[in-house]
């Protein structure tokens, strides 16, 4: 099942290769479920058991607007976001590979869109590319086990944590946060796809171009902590709930790894995908210009 954030509305997707359509999900329930998106997660497993024996005709759907899409979970009361949990991007960052939970940090709600966007660069910015799995929580969570982790995850999405990297290191203490929250710099979608949909939710391909070019191209197998566990390892500490975002880690091949350093320029394009899921779109202007 494929649940999109749809002009601000859920809604269940149907349809492969550019004709996907949308059904309204508070339409088709009657009220019972939607339309905020943010609602729909804090009533996940019981949207799921009514969506089981959905059987909407397809004449009720509408042509699906990738300019209307937004976040699949567009105001999650938590953010996570998760460094160097791939062997080798944690090597091109110059860092050991974490024996225990990875480094965490957040992304702002304000740097949030949807998967086709234009994103300013920032004055004496350096920005940076990084595709992401993101798992979004469908069910309060602490101290899940691995093992039961699978079942506290609403579905995921393709995400990228874009990063400007002066703001990020400047000290004297790294400003993670803020230099991965400026407007724009977590696109997201284009949907939420549930785990049950994916031949091998453990093992997804995922990468990013810009104008064409390969950046990142990786694995999902290859995560030092895979998704299970880094939920797992996050309700140690804290309680997870409905609709909470978590960025997964990026693979190698980012900017500030390459030597020389490659940054994103004005009018650059940068298209990321994960397969099963979809893909994302960002376009790139300098400061000054209009921005979607």
């Amino acid at each position: 099942m494929r649940i999109a954030n749809h002009d601000n509305r859920a809604a269940l997707v149907i349809g492969e290769d550019g004709d996907e359509r949308v059904i309204d999900l508070a339409t088709a329930s009657a009220g019972r479920f939607g339309p905020d998106p943010d609602s729909l997660y804090d009533n996940w497993s019981e949207f799921l058991s009514w969506a089981q024996d959905l059987d909407i005709p397809a004449a009720t759907s509408t042509p699906l607007d990738r300019a209307r899409l937004a976040a699949p979970s567009p105001r999650p009361r938590q953010v996570f976001a998760v460094g160097l949990n791939y062997h080798a991007h944690a090597s091109e960052s110059g860092f050991e590979s974490p024996e225990h939970l990875p480094p965490v940090f957040t992304k702002y709600v304000s740097s949030f869109s949807g998967p086709d966007t234009t994103v300013t660069i920032p004055d004496g910015g350096s920005v940076d590319w990084e595709v992401e799995l993101v798992a979004i929580i469908g069910r309060q969570t602490h101290e899940v086990s691995a093992d039961d982790a699978w079942d506290h995850i609403a579905g995921l999405t393709v995400g990228q944590d874009i990063s400007e990297r002066i703001t990020q290191t400047r000290g004297p203490a790294p400003q993670f946060g803020l230099g991965k929250s400026f407007p724009g710099f977590s696109p997201q979608g284009p949907w939420l796809v549930t785990p049950d949909q994916l031949r091998d939710r453990d093992d997804l391909e995922l990468g990013c171009t810009i104008d064409g070019e390969e950046m990142q191209k990786g694995r999902t197998r290859d995560l030092i902590f895979s998704v299970p566990e880094l939920v797992a390892g996050l309700s140690r500490s804290v309680t997870l709930y409905p609709g909470d975002v978590i960025f997964t880690g990026t693979p190698a091949g980012v900017g500030a790894g390459r030597q020389p350093q490659r940054f994103l320029q004005p009018g650059e394009r940068l298209d990321s995908w994960i397969t099963g899921i979809g893909s994302l779109h960002q376009t790139f202007v300098a400061a000054g210009r209009a921005t979607d």
